[in-house]
């Protein structure tokens, strides 16, 4: 593994506009024997406690069962890998949480228990809290002797969270805060022993403009709560509707500072979306892997299905996708982590630097979050089809992962609203000044209008057309991302279809890449020979992200272009999205064989 030192350093979003060597990042491959253990503990649990269970979990009718899971999850440490060993964790790397996210991802509803409880339930206070509390409560929540929920969401404010209207008001006394509101969608609400809070300070008849976040004990009281939700997926993860009614919470419980309760809202949330990406990453290597052996096991017209070319592609496709997200997702935990340690060095605390890393590189956490969580859509929905008429039977393992996949779309913020912020922090960072989109962009603009470059690639550099393709991948949306702002300005923010297109530019564009550069890494590592079906992906990924991208691109440029321009700009995205032809069907075809030979997924 690269030492950060030997790391190039690079900002959040900065993949738009250089280029990267393929040294500069960390592949899976290069896990350490200890953190693969790790990762084999979690597969461990699930397979002895969570899988042979779902059917009861799902159908439990009070919140006993999924807390005493969590109990077990806490003997074995799982709830305390991101908390430092000060505050009785482990204070693993963060890359090693993700590995850990990844390999409990395949729980179903425990994952997401888990998953709250580790990120949004515990991150707040061990970022933002001051010592006092991190003494008090991390050290809890880290053995699981305390379970946490987050109560952000409430019924007039998702999307728009610093809309929400809970209320808190300074008792006369001055000790405590009253606090009256509701929330809604708490993931682990009915066994929760603390909630982190989201309330508007209200003083002299005046509410505040800002949330502010408070840390609440269940035994503080004046909180009830509803029967769990009824939901289409995740049937034994308890959410509920919470209520708080006069609930004094001591003045020392604030989170942070006043007002502050927003960007710890969002901070946190980045956390949760590439976190979410890898859990996704998991959940779909697991039916994958279903859906591998079934095929092997179903015979039709006297042999088995996977002998067919129509269930070899699905297959294969299954893993090309989930080859270029768990690539990409390790690539943008490895800059965080790098990240981390140099704002460590610079004199940072822990924390400190932990929220400032996350927060430089929100982009590829929302682009992360996007694609991991697409990625499973598509693996699940594949997965039922593989099994066809007993995929759509509750009795078979498809009909769950089909139903508790989809939540995983509008967690940590709706697809649509990481899109948009994809590109708005994109647009904010050039306009001050921190990244430098405009002069490429304006390069491009200029460039189509020249003589196309004829010259060819250098055959002797690794990978050398194909990264050629990806810098015009990245020109194709520096010109169309360009020429949008140029037509739009302060009013691109209205045109979402757009920024929904320039966004799935730039999404295919971070996963593309990542998967080129994880497999030149790993020929350096292993040679050539060893690497054929990793070649094999990454090939058959970047020519559907070439196709994405054209389409992409066509979309945003019909809908806002017109005349010369509307003609010039076509033909520039055609110009940077030029590929040589490449034999994806045979390219499937190998790797399919190879999953279907060993009756598992393999990469």
């Amino acid at each position: 593994m690269i030492s950060v030192e030997n790391r190039a350093s690079i900002k959040g979003g900065e993949f738009l506009i250089k280029d990267t060597d393929a040294s500069q990042v960390f592949i899976p491959e290069e896990f350490t024997e200890e953190q693969l253990m790790i990762a084999q503990s979690c597969r461990d649990f699930l397979a002895t406690e969570i899988w042979p269970r779902l059917d009861e979990i799902d159908q439990a009718k009070s919140p006993e069962l999924m807390s005493s899971l969590m109990d077990k999850a806490g003997e074995l440490g799982l709830l305390g890998t991101a908390v430092p060993e000060e505050y009785g964790g482990f204070g693993m790397s963060f890359n090693t949480s993700m590995l850990v996210a990844e390999a409990t991802g395949a729980g179903h509803s425990f994952s997401v228990a888990l998953s709250a409880h580790t990120g949004i339930g515990t991150l707040p206070i061990l970022y933002y809290g001051n010592e006092a509390q991190k003494n008090n409560y991390l050290p809890k929540l880290a053995s699981g002797e305390w379970k946490a929920a987050y109560c952000l969401t409430e019924p007039d404010s998702g999307s728009d969270a610093n809309s929400g209207k809970t209320k808190a008001v300074l008792s006369e006394d001055g000790k405590s805060y009253v606090i009256n509101g509701q929330k809604m969608w708490i993931t682990n609400g009915g066994f929760a022993d603390l909630f982190i809070v989201f309330a508007k300070i209200e003083e002299g008849g005046k509410t505040d403009k800002n949330l502010t976040a408070f840390i609440i004990e269940k035994t503080f009281g004046g909180i009830t709560m509803n029967e769990p939700e009824h939901k289409m997926g995740i049937k034994g993860s308890d959410t509920r509707q919470i209520f708080f009614n006069d609930c004094h919470v001591p003045v020392e419980n604030m989170l942070s500072e006043r007002g502050n309760g927003f960007k710890i809202a969002v901070n946190i949330l980045n956390v949760g979306r590439i976190k979410l990406a890898v859990a996704a990453v998991g959940g779909a290597k697991e039916v994958a892997v279903q859906a591998i052996q079934y095929a092997n096991e179903r015979k039709q017209f006297g042999v088995a299905i996977s002998t067919f070319g129509a269930i070899k592609h699905k297959l294969a496709e299954m893993a090309v996708k989930l080859y270029a997200s768990e690539s990409a997702a390790y690539r943008a935990g490895q800059n965080i982590d790098d990240a981390i340690e140099d704002l460590k060095a610079k004199g940072l605390s822990d924390a400190e630097a932990k929220l400032k890393a996350l927060e430089q590189f929100a982009i590829e956490c929302a682009i992360m979050k996007v694609h991991g969580s697409e990625v499973l859509d598509y693996v699940v929905d594949e997965g039922v089809q593989v099994y066809g008429g007993m995929g759509f039977s509750a009795d078979a393992p498809m009909d769950r992962a089909y139903r508790d996949s989809r939540i995983n779309r509008i967690f940590e913020g709706t697809n649509e609203i990481n899109r948009m912020l994809t590109v708005d922090m994109l647009l904010k960072r050039a306009m001050k000044g921190e990244l430098d989109l405009m002069g490429p962009a304006m390069a491009v603009a200029k460039e189509i209008m020249s003589i196309p470059d004829f010259s060819t690639t250098d055959d002797e550099v690794a990978f050398a057309a194909e990264k050629k393709v990806i810098k015009n991948l990245k020109k194709a949306a520096l010109m169309v991302a360009g020429a949008a702002v140029q037509k739009f300005m302060m009013k691109l923010s209205e045109e979402q279809e757009i920024l929904m297109n320039v966004a799935d530019m730039a999404i295919e564009i971070y996963a593309a890449e990542s998967a080129i550069l994880r497999t030149e890494k790993l020929i350096g590592i292993k040679g050539e020979a060893a690497c054929t079906l990793q070649k094999d992906l990454a090939m058959c990924y970047l020519h559907e992200a070439v196709e994405k991208v054209n389409s992409a691109g066509k979309s945003a440029i019909m809908s806002f272009a017109e005349g010369d321009e509307l003609r010039v700009m076509l033909m520039g995205l055609k110009r940077f999205t030029k590929i040589e032809p490449f034999n994806t069907k045979t390219a499937r075809r190998r790797v399919a064989d190879a999953m279907i030979s060993e009756n598992k997924y393999i990469f």
